[in-house]
């Protein structure tokens, strides 16, 4: 299915504001919420659209890329889309309703119709993998060892010690919610010793300490693609923690930092690297041995040629992660003067400046009246 523009789909202008996207978003999430219209397959659809939209238009640097290279720009980022609804932008009214009458936004959308809350998904896990700047141009395999929660194998996730059973909750008597009267108004509210759930465990599994999770050593194999830079995330799905009660698996991201290289220099899919020459070969012109990641390259450099100047390897760069073109290298010529020199080089420079008419023993005017115009 053909993804529409998150403008498009908030109704929002590509200029507007967070607080726009913000309100926008609050509106669809109330019109589209699956409590509110149960059944309704286009309503969820729309409502999983509203929440992905409202999650990349909000956060700055997914907003930039978005708004530069669209949605494929994002699935270079690793972005997958829908992860669930956002109830903070409901901050404003808890703020205001959930001090005065007790009670959260979470309670009311979100929620099951029994009242129960569900179970929550694994906790995402961050690892950071450094690799050459080599590496970054190929692309590579790589494995690492990553320590993960796990189901416990002694009670199966159900946190009790084997043979015995859950209770209901006797404050909430097994409903996972409480009613609170207020005044006027009658509120429902998460059952604080359950936690929704409905009931407890009087008899926790000693194996995992009642958490029905453990920890373990896992390998996780991936690729990172060719022409991935310094500070991006891959986000590889279900290789996260373990969820609840059979919930889904969080999400492992790995953190790419690529390490400084000896002798290029990275600017977005361009290299910049620097070189050396004579005098002589910088006058008479000569041809260098140019390493790049995809063998050696030789170069003329042209007769004449000054220092600072510049050459350029086209295609020689990074590839570009998202359309696959490559940048360019460029190369920057220093003339090193040669030191100590001997009495016959001595004469042969002096004559070569003499056939040129140029005094050495005389003050140069040029640089002299630039240092004047400095000054003034």
């Amino acid at each position: 299915m053909v993804k529409r523009d998150y403008y498009e789909v908030l109704e929002v202008s590509r200029n507007c504001t967070c607080d726009e996207i913000k309100k926008a978003y609050r509106k669809k999430a109330v019109q589209y919420h699956p409590d509110k219209n149960p059944g309704d397959k286009e309503a969820e659809e729309k409502f999983k659209e509203a929440a992905e939209a409202y999650s990349v238009l909000m956060d700055k640097e997914k907003r930039a890329i978005y708004d530069r290279y669209g949605h494929q720009g994002l699935r270079g980022e690793g972005f997958s889309g829908f992860s669930g609804f956002n109830s903070s932008i409901f901050q404003g009214f808890e703020d205001i309703l959930g001090d005065f009458f007790n009670f959260g936004f979470g309670d009311i959308f979100g929620g099951s119709k029994t009242g129960r809350s569900y179970p929550a998904r694994g906790r995402d896990l961050a690892v950071e993998v450094k690799i050459s700047l080599e590496e970054a141009a190929s692309g590579i395999n790589r494995e690492i060892q990553i320590s993960r929660s796990e189901t416990c194998p002694i009670c199966k996730g159900s946190k009790m010690k084997p043979g015995t059973e859950k209770k209901d909750c006797p404050y909430c008597q097994g409903m996972g919610k409480v009613r609170l009267q207020q005044g006027f108004f009658s509120l429902i509210q998460t059952c604080h010793k359950c936690g929704g759930t409905g009931s407890i465990i009087t008899d926790p599994c000693e194996h995992c300490g009642g958490t029905g999770k453990i920890k373990k050593k896992k390998k996780v194999n991936f690729k990172i693609p060719a022409g991935v830079d310094d500070g991006m995330k891959l986000r590889i799905p279900g290789e996260g923690e373990v969820g609840d009660n059979g919930a889904s698996r969080g999400d492992l991201y790995i953190l790419i930092k690529v390490k400084k290289h000896k002798l290029f220099k990275r600017q977005g899919n361009d290299l910049l690297c620097e070189i050396k020459i004579s005098f002589p070969k910088a006058a008479l012109g000569t041809k260098v041995k140019i390493p790049t990641f995809e063998g050696d390259e030789i170069i003329d450099i042209p007769s004449g040629t000054q220092p600072g100047n510049v050459l350029k390897l086209k295609g020689k760069g990074l590839q570009n992660i998202n359309n696959h073109r490559k940048g360019d290298l460029y190369i920057k010529v220093n003339i090193e003067t040669p030191k100590n020199l001997k009495k016959n080089q001595r004469d042969i420079l002096k004559e070569f400046a003499k056939s040129t008419g140029e005094k050495l023993d005389s003050v140069e005017s040029n640089v002299v009246s630039k240092i004047k115009n400095f000054f003034h």
